[in-house]
Parts: C-alpha cells; sequence; structure tokens
C-alpha cells in the first residue's frame, strides 16, 4: 500500500490543523493505520493510532484529549484533527499502516508498521 500524507503547514499556537492520509489500494480497511512525528534531533514518536473499523483509537499522552484520529474507510482515508496546538508539536508527521490488526502494547511501536508515507511538515509558532 502507498501513502500520500497531507494538510500540514504553519499555524500559530492554539490553532488547528487536520491531517489526511490517503492510502492506496483495496485492503484499506484491514490495516492499523498509526500517526507518528518526528522533530529536528528526536527520535520519531508515536502520536495517535486507529484500528480496522475506527472504534479503537490510541494517543500518546502527549496529544490526549488535543488530538482525534479517524477514518473513512470507504475514501481509503485516515485523519488526524489535531486542536490546541504548541510549538512543541512542531515535527515532521507521518502516516503508517500495519496489515491486520495491532494489540493496545504494539500499536505505539514503529517498528511494527509495514509501510509509511512521506510526511507532511507542522510548524507552531509562538
Amino acid at each position: 500500500v502507498q501513502l500520500q500524507a497531507s494538510g500540514g503547514g504553519l499555524v500559530q499556537a492554539g490553532g488547528s490543523l487536520r491531517l489526511s492520509c490517503q492510502a492506496s489500494g483495496r485492503t484499506f480497511g484491514t490495516y492499523t493505520m498509526g500517526w507518528f512525528r518526528q522533530a529536528p534531533g528526536k527520535e520519531r514518536e508515536f502520536v495517535a493510532a486507529i484500528g480496522w473499523g475506527g472504534e479503537n483509537t490510541y494517543y500518546a499522552d502527549s496529544v490526549k484529549g488535543r488530538a482525534t484520529i479517524s477514518r473513512d474507510n470507504a475514501k481509503n482515508t485516515v485523519y488526524l484533527q489535531m486542536n490546541s496546538l504548541k510549538p512543541e508539536d512542531t515535527a515532521v508527521y507521518y502516516c503508517a499502516a500495519y496489515r491486520f490488526s495491532l494489540g493496545s502494547n504494539s500499536v505505539p511501536d514503529a517498528s511494527r508498521y509495514d509501510y509509511w508515507g512521506q510526511g507532511t511538515q507542522v510548524t507552531v509558532s509562538s
């Protein structure tokens, strides 16, 4: 599967962005989808993930309450709505896919994901 992330940009602190990740292929509904981010000089970190049907969602503590992950399987797209953005949210955001289901302990592990998008830059100014 190929992933194309979009929706990043420059936003002031307190603002919002919605990131999108468009996937190719006819089996999108069988993939666990995740969002990760990487700031300059830092390790890639987990942001959020969502199971096949969208019922199961997972969030990093750093974004819990400010982020919402969702998916539209008919459109082969996963979204990440980010609100109340902070300068520390500045990073390149990547979407990732794992075929089938990941347990809750595994969704934050980037090494478990099979496919990655190219990333979209989010910059939050103070």
